[in-house]
């Protein structure tokens, strides 16, 4: 088992605007970071690559920030489990739950 999974402790942290982070945080979790931009791409490169988190919720428009070959990397990252979250205003895109069991766990489910 690698040091990243052995030291995951089932904390979660939460990464974004702020409607999103302050939902989480009345919901209990204390690590939840306010912010956008590069800085906010600074603060998930750290919180991925701490090996405290088991989950990781980010912002749907945090994503776009990401570095292409970073943002692929947790994309497709089960330890920890990154989610993006759509912003809470505007046009929500969601995303199908074909398209992320196909991505979180590898499995493709048929359409009927």
């Amino acid at each position: 088992m690698s040091k990243q999974q052995s030291d995951t402790t089932g904390k979660i942290a939460v990464v974004g605007e702020r409607e999103l982070v302050i939902g989480y945080n009345l919901l209990g979790i204390e690590d939840a970071f306010i912010i956008g931009g590069e800085e906010a791409s600074k603060t998930i490169q750290d919180l991925f690559s701490s090996g405290k988190y088991s989950l990781i919720i980010v912002s749907d428009a945090v994503r776009a920030s990401l570095p292409a070959i970073f943002r692929k990397k947790i994309e497709g990252s089960i330890e920890p489990l990154v989610i993006f979250m759509p912003a809470l205003q505007g046009n929500i895109q969601e995303e199908s739950i074909a398209v992320l069991a196909k991505r979180v766990l590898g499995i493709s489910i048929p359409s009927s």
